[in-house]
């Protein structure tokens, strides 16, 4: 997979929110294989964060992708992204433009307005949008060089809503990156996911949340290479009857006929 001219060998990308402690997520992140990870620059910041929880996602040897979570406008979003990079040295961005506050579903005006901001400004936007074809055919005008729309609501764990959404983005959008970002609550929403095609997902709270992170981590990984092999085995369409698979012609026939 390659990613604004970068080589990213795993497909599953994975956020640090919401884990119960930073060794837990240390082990998760190494459990997954992930080579990207998201952060938030408000959890960055929040009390009891700092320097040692940057310190911390540093030593895992992940790229970091900073997000503009809780973003509701489009001066936050770009002012937060502008914080960002700064204090992560990165031109890699997670756009975040929240338009409903019980959804989190995206402000897709305010979300391509900024993308076309930070495109401008040198950024390499991954914007966080719906399954809208015009939408996204906006973002990519804007400068983006991918699409990353939703499965279901930010931290809901519903799997995909609307999975016939994202296979029409996958024709549509032949050729550009797609990443399935929030709403992954199973393993089997993942390979889901890929199924349809889609180049990755990003998840979070699926692992942060689960009994045992680091094993539910490895479960995604390993849910995310199935479900890419079997898209590129090119699976058999859905049938609305029943095909036998054992072949009639040639069967053993029994000859009832009486003789004299």
């Amino acid at each position: 997979m390659r990613l604004y001219g970068t080589d990213v060998a795993s497909r599953l990308l994975l956020g640090t929110a919401q884990y119960p402690s930073p060794a837990v997520l240390a082990e998760a992140v190494k459990s997954s294989g992930t080579g990207i990870i998201t952060v938030s620059l408000r959890r960055e910041t929040a009390e009891g964060s700092g320097a040692g929880f940057w310190d911390g996602l540093r030593d895992t040897g992940c790229r970091i992708l900073p997000n503009t979570a809780g973003c509701h406008t489009v001066q936050e979003a770009v002012t937060t992204a502008h914080m960002a990079r700064e204090l992560f040295d990165t031109d890699w961005i997670k756009l975040e433009v929240i338009g409903h506050a019980d959804t989190l579903q995206p402000d897709v005006f305010g979300l391509v307005e900024a993308a076309r901001i930070l495109s401008a400004d040198g950024f390499k936007v991954f914007p966080y949008t719906t399954e809208d074809l015009v939408v996204g055919e906006r973002l990519l005008e804007a400068g983006c060089e991918l699409l990353m729309p939703w499965g279901a609501p930010i931290g809901s764990g519903q799997g995909l809503r609307n999975p016939d959404g994202l296979r029409a983005m996958r024709a549509h959008f032949a050729g550009v990156p797609l990443i399935v970002d929030a709403g992954i609550g199973r393993p089997s929403d993942a390979t889901q996911a890929m199924e349809l095609g889609m180049d990755a997902v990003l998840l979070n709270t699926a692992v942060a949340k689960a009994g045992d992170p680091a094993a539910m981590a490895r479960a995604m990984a390993l849910a995310v290479d199935a479900g890419r092999a079997g898209y590129l085995a090119d699976p058999m369409e859905r049938r609305d009857m029943a095909v036998p698979s054992t072949p009639v012609l040639g069967l053993a026939e029994l000859n009832m006929t009486e003789t004299a």
